[in-house]
């Protein structure tokens, strides 16, 4: 005899016992019922087609409106188990990719890695925390033989896999590059090229590069298509858009990049950021960047990794810690 007739012959004495005693030991056993049933695999229909056999084995004279009842039970219970089944096959997938989006998203924090230099004439602070696991914002610092300090940020149109590939791309280019010192526009043309070349055409790069030379105290800056930054002035107390243009990385690689450069006077401050900081929304409402700004200004009494930090964690409370895009916030003051 088959271990499924067992589990009938069993389930049928389970039932009547109950009918007739309505015993709780009798409804432990109807557990372990399920759970046999559950390691064999068989199926919730199955079960009720148990049932419905021993329903009938028990009361041959059962009414017809009781076994169309059964019968309606049956079909719903089939139905279910075909629904039942596929959502799993469907949660499996999701947990696999889940898994696999995991092991990229580590991946890419070990492929674009950057060490935030300790310098006694310009001080740093960086953060960027992604809105899901993959990051679209990147940012890099590079340090040149003559000790001027090179930082990107960027942006890709894009998200997920591809856009965290694309910045691997980005970084390692630029880590190709030659230890001697390239002027911002030098840089973002090449890069240009690259993306250009190896990128698909639905996919651009927006990005900003500086060079700021520690001797002098002047900032070297290009942009390619990427949210204007801010410069604080610290003896009057006020902001200035760093204004500068170029054409996003990527739509033709016979475009070309100005440099712009200016003086730093000591504790002044250079502000570079995503669209993820300058969108951040309040409900249905976008923060005006006078307020962005205001927030930057509360905390700037403290070292630059401590503003950076804090003024995201000022941005994330107010985003119910709900990131709608990627947050990314790099400070330079110059310190003497």
């Amino acid at each position: 005899m088959s271990t499924l007739k067992l589990d009938v012959e069993n389930y049928k004495e389970l039932l009547q016992e109950y009918i007739r005693t309505k015993d709780e030991q009798a409804l432990y056993q109807a557990e372990q019922f399920s759970k046999h049933s559950m390691q064999h695999n068989i199926s919730p229909e199955e079960i009720i087609n148990v049932h419905i056999q021993s329903l009938e084995e028990l009361y041959p004279e059962m009414p017809e409106y009781i076994q169309s009842s059964m019968s309606f039970l049956l079909e719903t219970m089939i139905s279910y188990g075909l629904a039942y089944q596929e959502y799993q096959s469907l949660r499996e997938k999701q947990l696999e990719l889940k898994s696999e989006l995991s092991v990229a998203a580590n991946m890419q924090k070990t492929l674009l890695s950057t060490v935030k230099p300790e310098l006694e004439e310009v001080e740093v602070g960086a953060i960027s925390v992604p809105a899901k696991q993959m990051n679209g914002d990147y940012y890099h610092f590079v340090q040149d033989r003559e000790g001027s300090l090179g930082v990107a940020i960027a942006d890709v149109i894009g998200k997920g896999v591809p856009a965290a590939l694309c910045m691997s791309m980005i970084k390692y280019s630029m880590d190709s590059f030659p230890e001697l010192r390239m002027d911002p526009g030098v840089i973002l043309g090449s890069l240009n090229r690259v993306v250009e070349r190896n990128v698909d055409s639905s996919m651009f790069i927006t990005m900003f590069y500086g060079l700021y030379d520690t001797d002098s105290h002047t900032f070297h800056y290009s942009s390619a298509g990427h949210e204007p930054g801010f410069y604080y002035h610290k003896d009057r107390d006020e902001y200035e858009e760093i204004e500068a243009s170029g054409l996003v990385l990527g739509v033709s690689a016979e475009a070309s990049y100005t440099e712009h450069q200016r003086k730093v006077e000591q504790g002044d401050m250079i502000i570079l950021l995503t669209d993820g900081v300058t969108e951040c929304r309040q409900g249905d409402r976008f923060i005006e960047q006078e307020e962005i700004l205001h927030v930057i200004k509360q905390y700037a009494h403290l070292p630059a990794q401590e503003v950076v930090e804090q003024v995201f964690k000022h941005f994330e409370r107010l985003q119910d810690f709900q990131l709608r895009d990627d947050f990314t916030l790099i400070i330079l003051r110059r310190n003497v």
